[in-house]
């Protein structure tokens, strides 16, 4: 399996921007397989029981589907697939942006349904998880359908990691999701080709608006963080959702 190997120039891009675009991480073939995979979980052939639910349930008007399916833990169900091309590949990128101690803390699939128009709100991942001495962390972001500004792509506010975090409330909704005060004035709508994937810092902010397309705009979401980092939010009793509950998230105001 061959790594991705980036540039001195890739690197300090993430460093001062918050996030890296990475174009075809995987190529067609594996996109296939992967949205097989996807497919499963959707239509209920790889039943994820409470690792499923609408993130975006008070946030759109569609109420007879799901508005934004959230996934946790797809790798706990599909065998192997930790040793599949998007995670190591992934890995290894992680691993030259924030160094060799980097290891998979969770993963997750997120998928807007078609004519859901249902945004994600404003927010820093940082502002679901625990405080943690070592800060570092990074998200892949995979795009197994191509990403656009209708069907819901990622924007992002450049340099927004390297600031305190911003105060962050409930959106409001049933689903959990957060948000916080922030505008598309601030921030750059990035489409990526399916295959392709953009990486992203713990607290960069970020958004993506609803899906208007007939199409799905399924991603599939890989963080990493520091090994004794993960050692310590699981001795807290903090997974991300691998044990179902929603005990875990957590509202934080300040850094």
């Amino acid at each position: 399996m061959k790594p991705v190997i980036l540039t001195p120039e890739q690197i300090d891009l993430f460093n001062r921007q918050g996030y890296l675009v990475v174009e075809q991480l995987i190529d067609h073939e594996e996109t296939e397989a992967y949205r097989k995979i996807y497919n499963a979980f959707l239509q209920g052939e790889i039943d994820a029981g409470a690792n499923r639910s609408d993130l975006g349930i008070g946030l759109g008007d569609n109420k007879s589907v799901e508005n934004i399916t959230q996934i946790m833990w797809p790798s706990d169900f599909v065998p192997g697939i930790l040793d599949k091309a998007y995670h190591q590949r992934a890995l290894g990128i992680a691993r030259q942006l924030q160094g060799d101690d980097m290891s998979m803390d969770f993963d997750m699939l997120i998928d807007k349904a078609p004519h859901t128009n249902t945004p994600t709100p404003w927010h820093q991942d940082a502002a679901y998880w625990i405080n943690m001495p070592d800060k570092r962390a990074v998200s892949c972001w995979l795009a197994l359908d191509d990403a656009t500004i209708d069907n819901g792509c990622m924007w992002y506010v450049p340099g927004s990691h390297l600031l305190p975090l911003r105060p962050h409330t409930s959106a409001g909704g049933k689903g959990g999701a957060l948000r916080c005060e922030a505008s598309e004035s601030e921030g750059i709508g990035i489409g990526i080709a399916a295959g392709s994937c953009i990486l992203h810092h713990g607290q960069t902010l970020h958004y993506s608006r609803g899906n208007s397309t007939g199409s799905h705009r399924r991603a599939y979401i890989i963080n990493f963080r520091p090994a004794d980092m993960i050692e310590l939010e699981r001795a807290q009793g903090f997974d991300h959702g691998r044990s179902g509950g929603a005990a875990d998230r957590k509202v934080r105001t300040k850094n």
